[in-house]
């Protein structure tokens, strides 16, 4: 099994960078989530993020509906755009939860061990 550098993670999925030996693949985002695995560049991943809060202002429609948290009526667009995901409004927030965390995460490393760097 190859190695991972594991970026973020939460109780619906995983970020992580893939490794080859020694060496962090650092040019693109492995997220795995719901049996479902995106290969994303850092640009991809800011692109999902814009995409999660557009599927979450085009869902606020349902804010009465009592099946809003477990109904699979939510389309979320991908930055690839042959794929489209159903999913609930609980998965939707814990993908955009996911993606946040990396993003963070991937900011703070990029600061830390770049401009920050003494």
């Amino acid at each position: 099994m190859r190695e991972i550098e594991q970026i973020y993670h939460n109780n619906f999925g995983i970020a992580f960078y893939w490794k080859t030996g020694k060496e962090t693949i650092l040019d693109k985002v492995q997220l795995v989530f719901k049996e479902t695995g995106f290969y994303f560049t850092v640009q991809e991943l800011n692109q999902f993020c814009s995409l999660i809060e557009d599927s979450i202002l085009d869902n606020t429609c349902c804010e009465a509906c009592e099946l809003k948290h477990s109904c699979h009526k939510f389309l979320l667009k991908t930055p690839c755009s042959q794929i489209d995901l159903a999913v609930s409004m609980t998965e939707l927030k814990s993908i955009k939860d996911l993606v946040e965390g990396s993003l963070f995460r991937i900011d703070l490393d990029e600061y830390v061990y770049g401009v920050g760097l003494n």
